[in-house]
């Protein structure tokens, strides 16, 4: 990591997601209901579940910014903390707009992840474009990091991660897991 990454990731106060290919790997089913319909539900990685609230008790806001509308995705959203929720919005600059006034940070101190075209142009007004590892070649040629985990596989945690680090707060997460800890002790 280059320290001009790092200084970009140190100020992030908001990390903002698209859902489908980034929180997912892009597949969605659709499930009956019992009914004679049909409801829309997706797979989320449990370890960008915990990354998620690490960022919140440091003070990093989430969201969520997709063109798709899923009570899977309100019921992640609620679990995982995030604060700013907008789905079935393709057109996201008005939404990343009303975001920075909410939160009322810059665009210098929001970081977005995205994978396909629809992201670019957020990506292009955040002080922090990530790419996932799955993302289309140019939108990860628009990004200042690309992960090497895809979408739905640990691109959050991977994202969450880079940001503790750069702001000094991995290390403390570390110790509170007892993680590198020389010796174990005996029962």
């Amino acid at each position: 990591m280059n320290e001009e990454l790092l200084a970009r990731a140190a100020r992030i106060r908001v990390l903002l997601m698209d859902v489908d290919g980034v929180m997912t790997d892009g597949t969605y089913w659709h499930v009956p209901d019992g009914h004679g319909g049909v409801f829309e539900t997706k797979a989320f990685d449990s370890q960008d579940g915990i990354a998620l609230r690490w960022l919140r008790e440091a003070g990093i806001a989430g969201g969520v910014i997709t063109g798709r509308d899923s009570p899977a995705v309100a019921e992640r959203a609620r679990t995982a903390g995030l604060v700013h929720v907008y789905q079935g919005h393709v057109e996201k600059i008005p939404i990343l707009e009303e975001i920075l006034e909410k939160a009322g940070v810059s665009s210098e101190q929001v970081a977005y992840v995205g994978d396909d075209y629809t992201d670019v142009v957020v990506m292009h007004r955040v002080g922090l474009a990530i790419a996932t590892a799955n993302a289309k070649p140019e939108v990860k040629a628009e990004a200042h990091y690309t992960t090497t985990d895809p979408g739905g596989r640990g691109a959050i945690r991977e994202v969450a991660e880079l940001l503790l680090r750069a702001q000094g707060r991995w290390e403390a997460i570390l110790a509170h897991y007892e993680i590198g800890r020389a010796g174990r002790e005996s029962p």
